[in-house]
């Protein structure tokens, strides 16, 4: 059988590698000059126009974004199901109440009129997710934030250096999180970053980070160890060297799969934005799990389920919305499945999938 092509992987070379042995042998191994050094570089290579704060997880920016921009018990905020269930735990962390709406067919993103019809008098943000990896409608979503005074949180965990109408990703909300988990489009090992577009809301990101002090042995407020290591920015310097290469091989597989795959239904792009494939999501109208398996087991391909059970189904949300009904996120949850689109793909590898893919949409698997 020919080799395994995994769904997703980390790509970590000599460079990264000689980083960390930098940082090794300085001696400064906790939140320093690298750190420092990588969230000007982030902002700056993504183009965003804000500062950057370094973190040591997507979540941990996203919570600490959300407590930064004063959400606190009482609160509502308005999130998409299908998306991981980082996005609504945060909010929840908060002591806030995600509330559930759902996404449209054409991008998976949180849709703009589902966003209207949830807003009530205790909303007080948004948070679009730009799921794997294409733009949510933000000028719609901006339009509505600016109508009744809510404050916008993208979720761009997935989303490194995707933009809408030549605005990046990341430069819309009142803060953006991008995660650098291992098979993110780039990393850091592990950690997030944060985009922040108001200097108090950075100052309390900075202090939440760092157990409340912004000076040491002068706690302002109740804070977190959230920091980012200088071992753990090193990577992230140098995995930005590459992201831009990365992104445009990502692009390129995904335009030979969505000219050639046949019996799925293959991602649009909407005009205006540009797409980063963290994930290259078909839909499989009929058998998705079954299809799922035949493609491990007859072809030696993985491919991934983001995410069959949405997040208003989860465990801990499920007691508040018995009447949620979001039609599209259950069909998507039924449908989509995510084929390796990762930089390490040969040509042989796209031929393999596509071949794959059609076979076994031909035969009904």
């Amino acid at each position: 059988m020919n080799d395994f092509i995994p769904p997703a992987k980390p790509l970590i070379g000599d460079e990264e590698r000689a980083a960390v042995d930098r940082v090794m042998r300085s001696g400064m191994l906790a939140q320093g000059p690298e750190v420092k050094a990588f969230e000007e570089e982030f902002s700056a290579h993504f183009e965003l126009g804000r500062p950057c704060v370094a973190v040591n997880s997507g979540t941990s920016g996203q919570h600490l974004g959300l407590l930064s921009s004063g959400v606190k018990a009482g609160d509502e905020v308005i999130v998409p199901s299908f998306t991981f269930a980082a996005t609504c735990n945060s909010v929840a962390l908060t002591g806030a109440t995600p509330v559930f709406a759902d996404i449209d067919a054409d991008d998976f993103c949180i849709s703009p009129a589902a966003i209207e019809a949830n807003i009530t008098d205790k909303t007080v943000g948004i948070m679009p997710v730009h799921l794997y990896g294409h733009p949510a409608k933000m000028n719609q979503i901006m339009a509505i934030a600016d109508k009744h005074g809510l404050q916008v949180y993208e979720d761009a965990a997935q989303a490194h250096g995707a933009s809408l109408n030549g605005t990046p990703v990341g430069a819309f909300g009142t803060f953006a999180m991008f995660s650098l988990y291992p098979t993110k489009n780039m990393t850091s090992g592990e950690g997030g970053m944060v985009s922040i577009a108001d200097p108090e809301i950075e100052r309390l990101m900075r202090l939440y980070r760092n157990q409340g002090m912004e000076k040491q042995y002068h706690n302002e407020v109740v804070g977190f160890n959230t920091r980012m290591t200088d071992i753990h920015a090193a990577i992230g310097r140098e995995q930005l060297k590459k992201v831009g290469a990365w992104t445009r091989t990502r692009q390129e597989n995904a335009e030979f799969f969505s000219a050639n795959l046949e019996g799925v239904t293959t991602p649009p792009v909407a005009e205006g934005a540009v797409h980063v494939y963290h994930q290259y999501t078909v839909r499989v109208p009929e058998g998705r799990d079954g299809f799922a398996a035949a493609l491990k087991e007859q072809y030696n391909i993985g491919s991934g389920m983001f995410y069959p059970v949405p997040n208003h189904q989860l465990k801990p949300f499920v007691g508040d919305t018995a009447d949620v009904d979001l039609p599209e996120t259950m069909k998507a949850a039924a449908e989509c499945l995510s084929l390796p689109v990762h930089p390490s793909l040969s040509q042989g590898d796209r031929e393999r999938i596509v071949e794959a893919v059609n076979a076994l949409a031909k035969a009904g698997a």
